[in-house]
């Protein structure tokens, strides 16, 4: 089960921060780190700091974009300060645990983790299901990388521990890949009812992303709203052909 637990660390800078995660993984009993576009590839450094999780480093995944690390995860979970902006659903260090491991018996789920300067960009949060922040104290709460992967590997290794004999829930939800392709689908039908213009979508998108992601549809209900959104572009492009019928009598009794 926790094998399927996927640790991320987006474009992080310091290779020592690498091996320290992979230690704090592995004392928890967590081996599936993936590294998105990291600033440099682990080294001696980050070998070093890993001390006895080697072989969690060794495995260690890398890819270009977090969209390609999370495509066939059911669960994403980013983490981030609160935003005073565009509140997303938010979890607790608890709460996050328990849900990851509530979930990772249906598909592979993923706890994100931003740079070290300024943690994940805008489209990346809007990759993930749920935002977390860990209650730090709040005149101090900064926290070095590896501290926060430890704290909520605690929080999944005691949440696993809980529910080593929990059945699987019985909803299905949609993979993270195919919910983008949700949103693509979306929005192009929303450009074609005029709904939203293409050159100027403004933050119509990120807050339909905001309530599909806080909904959490299941598949059959993603399965829906996709047949929805196909049932409005064929009556747009019905309207359409009709309209150019109209113009071409209209021509031909000009004539």
């Amino acid at each position: 089960m926790l094998e399927n637990i996927r640790i991320i660390l987006v474009n992080t800078s310091h290779t020592g921060n690498i091996g320290s995660t992979a230690r704090a993984m592995k004392t928890m009993g967590l081996s599936n780190l993936y590294l998105v576009d990291p600033v440099k590839e682990p080294d001696g450094q980050a070998s070093a700091l890993a001390a006895g999780a080697g072989d969690v480093l060794a495995n260690a995944k890398i890819v270009s974009t977090l969209e390609e690390a999370v495509k066939d995860c059911g669960l994403v979970v980013g983490t981030s300060a609160r935003s005073r902006t565009h509140s997303w659903p938010m979890l607790g260090p608890r709460d996050c645990g328990e849900k990851l491991v509530q979930e990772v018996a249906n598909y592979p789920v993923a706890l994100v983790f931003g740079r070290e300067n300024s943690g994940l960009t805008n489209e990346e949060l809007q990759q993930c299901h749920f935002h977390m922040c860990i209650p730090a104290n709040p005149e101090y709460s900064s926290l070095n990388l590896a501290a926060a992967v430890q704290t909520l590997c605690y929080e999944i290794r005691m949440a696993y521990l809980s529910r080593e004999s929990y059945p699987s829930i019985e909803e299905e939800y949609p993979l993270n890949e195919d919910l983008e392709r949700f949103y693509v689908h979306l929005e192009s039908t929303l450009e074609q009812t005029s709904f939203i213009r293409k050159s100027h979508p403004g933050v119509v998108m990120t807050k339909l992303r905001r309530l599909f992601n806080r909904a959490r549809p299941e598949s059959q209900e993603l399965n829906i709203l996709r047949g929805i959104l196909a049932s409005i572009d064929k009556s747009v492009q019905h309207n359409m052909l009709g309209d150019k019928e109209i113009e071409s009598v209209q021509v031909e009794d000009t004539e």
